[in-house]
């Protein structure tokens, strides 16, 4: 190796005025060398961070750090919404499937930063958990390593020399984590109605979180299962290690599960070092859904918000106020549209936690649509399958009526009227003939 190792204040002397810093996600946050600009921000000019999904909360997050360090968040969390409702960070819009080629264009991506496991003897390292943006950017910037001896070593397109790196420091500090979510029996329902429509064989894309949990757990008894996802979690993991998820019928990557970053316990970290049948790629391929519509059966889980009568899915606001972001959700229900007997369901319970319906007639007013009308496929709650696709205005209400919570639905059918989504003299059910699927009990 060639390259010296330095500290995370050598950070410093590789950003200029008005610099664009693009900094790894979740897991893959360089932490040392995000403090140092922190500490020293007032040597800083105009200064840009942008990054999706941050798990830190930070000052120049918070706008402690003035107009010398900022911040652009693509995904909000729970570390940077209190920021963007502050308006203390900037917002941008966008598919993750889209996010290289928005950076590449919009900003001067000027220093790359994420953090690498250690390298082997050749003097290779991987970003670890982490492909997403920063691996589809390693031709057009300068990169900067923190090398953690506890980033699991992990295959696919995202190994880095050590020797080519502009710097690169180490460090030994826990990775970031989620705690798994116990699921309800709302939550079970949901799952156990997703799974029974998943057939052997399938490719699935599945998020983290007791949703997406309840779902692997349904999927046990399956046979064959391949993962092209955007993101790869404990559930998952499960199923590898169970001989459920083989991926021996996938076209794409044939008994590899496929994702571009993981997130989850620091178990999952530990059961994904060194292993071959795991690789994490660049999400502008992983999320293109031009690449996922090449798998055969692509059964795509994710979750939403809101869902109106139209089935227009509110996936980033609660309650008018942004959340989130879009993420890969929109890829991913095109994607799955578009392959061979792809399936794309959007989950949600039927209720919040006061007992208002999160299904309904129209959205809540500031709202932001992530995945469109002509995009959903079914929609799942608790109490059965709304199936979409292909059916016309009166058929999705009322089929949507019918997986709304039983005390809502009179209310549902009434405002369907009055909007003229259902004729006056129509029942859910009835005339229109959309009744859900009932759920599996």
């Amino acid at each position: 190796m060639s390259a010296r190792e330095g500290t995370p204040e050598d950070v410093l002397d590789l950003v200029g005025p008005g610099d664009d810093l693009i900094v790894a996600m979740a897991a893959g946050e360089p932490a040392a060398a995000i403090d140092a600009l922190e500490r020293e921000h007032e040597r800083l000019d105009g200064v840009r961070i942008h990054q999706m999904h941050a798990m830190r909360r930070r000052p120049h997050v918070d706008g402690a750090c003035g107009d010398h360090l900022r911040h652009v968040s693509y995904f909000l969390t729970a570390a940077t919404r209190p920021a963007a409702h502050a308006g203390t960070c900037e917002v941008v819009p966008v598919d993750f499937s889209q996010l290289p080629r928005l950076l590449r264009e919009r900003t001067r991506c000027s220093l790359l930063l994420a953090t690498a496991s250690p390298p082997d003897v050749d003097g290779w390292c991987t970003l670890g958990t982490n492909a997403e943006y920063v691996a589809a950017l390693l031709d057009d910037a300068p990169l900067l390593l923190e090398v953690n001896d506890r980033m699991p070593r992990v295959a696919g397109g995202h190994r880095v020399r050590l020797a080519e790196a502009a710097g690169w420091y180490r460090s030994d500090r826990p990775l970031p984590t989620v705690d798994r979510r116990r699921p309800d029996d709302r939550d079970r329902a949901i799952a156990e109605a997703v799974a029974e429509r998943i057939p052997d064989g399938a490719t699935i894309q599945v998020g983290v979180g007791a949703v997406p949990d309840a779902v692997c757990a349904a999927l046990r008894g399956h046979r064959d299962l391949g993962l092209h996802s955007e993101l790869l979690g404990d559930g998952v993991l499960d199923l590898i290690d169970r001989g459920v998820m083989t991926g021996a019928r996938k076209r794409l990557r044939p008994g590899r599960a496929v994702a571009t970053f993981a997130l989850g316990s620091a178990e999952l970290y530990r059961r994904l070092d060194g292993r071959g049948d795991v690789e994490l790629e660049r999400v502008d391929w992983v999320n293109d859904p031009r690449t996922i519509a090449r798998e055969r059966h692509v059964a795509s889980v994710n979750a939403t918000t809101e869902v109106d009568l139209h089935g227009q899915c509110a996936s980033e606001t609660v309650a008018g106020r942004a959340w989130s972001g879009s993420g890969g959700q929109a890829d991913f229900a095109i994607g799955a549209m578009w392959a061979e007997q792809g399936e794309a369901f959007v989950v949600l319970r039927a209720t919040t936690r006061d007992g208002r319906s999160r299904i309904r007639a129209t959205l809540t007013p500031g709202s932001v649509v992530t995945t469109s009308r002509n995009a959903v496929d079914h929609v799942v709650t608790e109490w059965g399958v709304a199936s979409l696709r292909g059916r016309g205005g009166a058929e999705r209400a009322a089929a949507l009526i019918a997986i709304a919570a039983p005390e809502h639905r009179e209310g549902l059918e009434r405002e369907a009227r009055e909007l003229g989504l259902l004729a006056r003299r129509d029942a859910p059910g009835r005339g229109a003939g959309a009744a859900a699927d009932p759920p599996p009990r």
